[in-house]
């Protein structure tokens, strides 16, 4: 029997559905998320009062090839696996450090864990991140500048670029796009990847946090080679071929 979601995690889903093929169908999703096909059409209905998709007959369609799905919605019903992740990487990090953390909902779980740790310095460029930090008074937190990205919650550009190249950093937790052997670190927007670029180059320590869905896939824009990466930990459902080809190429990968 299909298991009831909740409308953050059908919205996710409808628009990962569509990134993948370009359209969706309501009584596909309806059987799919457990659901009548009235919720399944408020859903698209909300959705394109968004403008994340274009309402067709019988379902939605993409307003084009290249999508980028928004934050919110990005992997709602994958959290178990990030919050493995995210525990694994608050045992990379000390008292005292200073870590950064890019956005995306992998390097925000990681930031729920981070407040484990005591007297901790945070520098981060995403908006959700530092509101959640806000509040916690061991934490040191420090918000690039930039112009923000509604996609990501991000600050991003010579702003946040500028702020950058006056820090240093022990360990920064990156999330990705994608990550492959011959393409690197990858995201959807250019601007994007080089305030991640700019985060990478200041900090003494690397380490990408992704799903394994991320793994040997390629985004439109490039952060950095494997090179410029230390340690990879993703969740244990990653394709092993994958995760082989990364080691092959010299990364050091923790499987969760």
């Amino acid at each position: 029997m299909t298991t009831r979601v909740r409308k953050v995690d059908r919205f996710g889903r409808i628009l990962e559905r569509l990134a993948a093929s370009g359209s969706v169908g309501v009584a596909d999703l309806a059987r799919e998320l457990g659901v009548s096909e009235a919720t399944v059409r408020r859903d698209l209905r909300a959705l394109d009062e968004q403008r994340l998709l274009e309402r067709a007959h019988g379902g939605a369609v993409s307003h084009g090839t290249v999508y980028e799905l928004p934050v919110r919605y990005r992997g709602a019903h994958a959290r178990e696996e990030k919050q493995r992740i995210a525990r694994a990487a608050l045992e990379r990090v000390a008292d005292g450090d200073v870590v950064a953390l890019t956005g995306g909902t992998t390097t925000t779980e990681v930031a729920r864990q981070l407040v484990r740790r005591a007297e901790l310095s945070v520098v981060t460029n995403a908006l959700n991140i530092a509101t959640e930090l806000a509040v916690r008074p061991h934490v040191k937190l420090i918000v690039i500048g930039g112009v923000a990205r509604s996609e990501s919650y991000e600050l991003v550009g010579p702003l946040a670029e500028a702020t950058l190249r006056s820090i240093n950093v022990d360990v920064a937790f990156v999330g990705v796009d994608g990550i492959d052997v011959r393409a690197g670190l990858t995201t959807q927007n250019e601007t994007e990847a080089a305030t991640d670029r700019a985060l990478i180059e200041r900090s003494r320590r690397v380490i990408v946090v992704a799903d394994g869905s991320k793994l040997g896939h390629v985004a439109f824009a490039s952060i950095c080679p494997l090179s410029g990466v230390d340690e990879l930990i993703a969740d244990d459902g990653a394709d092993e071929e994958e995760v082989a080809r990364l080691r092959a190429a010299g990364l050091a990968i923790a499987t969760v």
